[in-house]
């Protein structure tokens, strides 16, 4: 979906405290209800479950730290725009007070015209795409970077990788998904990668394609032609899938895959979908902070819900759908209230210092957007998603060029 097709969707359709002490508090007698708009099915699905896995301890998590009772209420996109909207308008009728999700740009417009227009709360989990909070709303909020912030933040630690790594790559190819998320972010490239002197490559080509695509021989072939040093990648999951595998069929071995800000690399089912051939790439994305309090929690209660599973591969996804709905009960255990206006001025006085997720504070501006998150550079080693930059976060050292590498 483009920018004009974005803007087509959405015109159709007290004072802040931090959470309390880590610590037992006394329960409010009123339940939120949270109504859940997550892409559980399609060909966003692997990431929707993985996303309600946030969702589903965060009840018991928030119990202990605000007092606060949750019921959720989930609700199935089936990765579409126009089954996201008519979900929502159903939570809503069915009596939820406020809305998170959904893990998509276009989704999230959507989402957030029904919530304008019904005078509901909505906090979004992770959806980039920046012309979701230029429009205006009262009700939108979201603690997600956008892609322009994404970006910024990847390319410079693309530079602090190559620097780590004594390389400089000449050229790139540039690869993205052509749906809402996928525009947004190839637009905030071609507006700051311009700008950027320090990093060393040029961007031969620009190859864009559909998410749902079965098939990307075409497409890894035309890039893979270009002889560049290096693939720069905006991709979802099933597509970084397939287009993995292809490259390994088409035997190109570039000095490695680097995602400048978005999912895909890092999430469990490319590792379990690839095996060996998931190793060595890597993502530039907002992530955790393991020595926060509040990430030792999270992944106590995810470690008993999920006994044959491990946190890591789901950390973006958990962290920021448990921070959605945090929000949603620090707003109301301030507000006194589920009144759709009293807790939406609630969540727009927030400030919660005591979070999982790398970055400042959880305020929102004027815009309903959260300033100040981070990202780390996130490689695929030994089959695990592992910090290797900033170097005070990292806990092993980057390896680029990757060992298969084949200069042309």
């Amino acid at each position: 979906m483009d920018r004009r097709q974005f803007s087509k969707t959405v015109a159709a359709a007290g004072v802040a405290t931090a959470l309390a002490p880590f610590g037992i508090v006394r329960a409010q007698s009123q339940k939120l209800k949270v109504g859940m708009v997550l892409p559980r099915s399609g060909v966003q699905g692997f990431i929707g479950q993985s996303c309600q896995k946030g969702a589903d301890l965060a009840p018991g998590v928030i119990k202990e730290l605000l007092g606060v009772d949750i019921e959720l209420m989930n609700a199935d996109t089936e990765t579409n725009v126009d089954t996201a909207r008519t979900r929502a308008e159903r939570l809503i009728q069915e009596g939820a007070h406020v809305l998170v999700g959904p893990f998509d740009s276009g989704a999230a417009g959507a989402i957030a015209q029904v919530c304008e227009q019904r005078g509901v709360p909505f906090v979004i989990n992770i959806a980039a795409a920046p012309q979701i909070t230029e429009q205006g709303y009262k009700f939108t909020f979201r603690n997600f970077p956008t892609s322009p912030e994404l970006v910024r933040n990847g390319l410079g630690l693309m530079r602090d990788l190559f620097q780590a790594t004594s390389t400089a790559p000449r050229t790139a190819v540039f690869m993205h998904v052509n749906d809402t998320f996928g525009q947004a972010n190839a637009k905030a490239i071609g507006a700051i990668f311009p700008t950027l002197s320090y990093l060393p490559f040029r961007i031969v080509d620009t190859i864009s394609y559909d998410p749902a695509a079965k098939d990307l021989t075409t497409e890894v072939s035309k890039a893979k032609a270009t002889n560049a040093d290096f693939l720069l990648l905006v991709c979802r999951l099933n597509d970084a899938i397939i287009l993995r595998r292809e490259m390994v069929k088409q035997r190109w071995y570039p000095m490695g895959i680097i995602a400048p800000g978005n999912p895909g690399m890092y999430e469990d089912q490319f590792y379990k979908s690839l095996g060996k051939l998931s190793e060595h790439c890597i993502s530039n994305v907002p992530w955790y902070d393991p020595k926060a309090e509040l990430s030792k929690r999270v992944e106590k209660a995810f470690d008993k819900q999920n006994p044959k599973d491990k946190m890591m591969f789901h950390v973006l996804n958990v962290g920021y759908t448990f921070e959605a709905v945090m929000i949603a009960a620090d707003a109301f255990k301030r507000a006194r209230s589920s009144d759709p206006k009293t807790l939406t001025e609630a969540i727009r006085q927030t400030d919660i210092k005591n979070r999982m997720m790398l970055g400042g504070a959880i305020k929102f501006n004027a815009k309903g957007q959260v300033e100040g998150n981070a990202s780390a550079c996130i490689q695929n080693l030994n089959l695990t998603p592992t910090v290797v930059l900033p170097a005070s976060a990292a806990t092993a050292k980057p390896v680029f060029p990757v060992p298969e590498y084949k200069k042309a």
